[in-house]
């Protein structure tokens, strides 16, 4: 699974696109970097039942933005994402 896959997935699973899910996390004190992932983790465990694979993905654009690393861009293998930058305004905008 792609991180994108990841994070899209977050959005079927809590009924939010990721960018308002970041602004729930924020209103809770979820933000930056020093955030502690256990928090986040068991946030959306409860209130969504998130699992960690998923959880982790939401922990670490809390952390450190959209961008994700160059390691696995346009590999095309099962966790290959297309672009080093995440799409969080949902699936819907991209349609």
């Amino acid at each position: 699974m792609s991180f994108q896959a990841y994070i899209d997935a977050l959005e079927t699973k809590t009924g939010m696109t990721p960018r308002e899910l970041l602004a729930v996390a924020a209103g809770k004190g979820f933000d930056g970097p020093q955030v502690k992932a256990g928090a986040v983790i068991e946030w959306l465990k409860e209130d969504y039942g998130v699992g960690r694979g998923h959880a982790m993905a939401l922990v670490h654009v809390i952390k450190h933005g959209a961008g994700i690393s160059d390691k696995h861009v346009g590999t095309g293998g099962s966790h290959g994402d297309a672009s080093n930058m995440l799409l969080l305004d949902g699936v819907a905008a991209r349609r």
